[in-house]
């Protein structure tokens, strides 16, 4: 009997964390959500791309998931505004990936902080 109401005491606690900690695990609404989410959001890109640039995307998303989405987002943005003539071709996905990378592109520079030392060659120092 101690193991069954322990049993109901952990999964009681369960509950309270993850309603604390906003776990979408608990939640199927909410997974039902970003499923929908994600279906609109390849259907717009199946119709946005043909099917080289869909490639390349795909492998992109591989690599670089940050700098893919940062793309979709781009090119669904494009087309809910009407910015787009047709389908997107892989050199044209090539040229939205360059004007992406330019607007992200973080400069790295090094500075050397370079220390004053009394340095002298004579030997009467030492």
């Amino acid at each position: 009997m101690a193991d069954e109401e322990l049993e109901a005491l952990r999964q009681q606690r369960l509950a309270e964390l993850q309603a604390k900690h906003g776990d979408p695990s608990g939640d199927p609404s909410q997974q039902e959500a970003k499923q929908r989410e994600a279906e609109i959001r390849n259907t717009i890109l199946a119709q946005v791309l043909d099917q080289a640039a869909r490639a390349r995307l795909s492998n992109l998303a591989l690599v670089k998931p940050d700098k893919a989405k940062a793309v979709e987002n781009y090119l669904i943005q494009m087309a809910r505004l009407g910015q787009l003539p047709g389908k997107v071709s892989e050199q044209g996905l090539i040229e939205i990936l360059e004007k992406v990378s330019q607007q992200t592109e973080k400069k790295t520079t090094v500075k050397f902080n370079r220390r004053k030392v009394l340095d002298s060659d004579e030997e009467e120092d030492y």
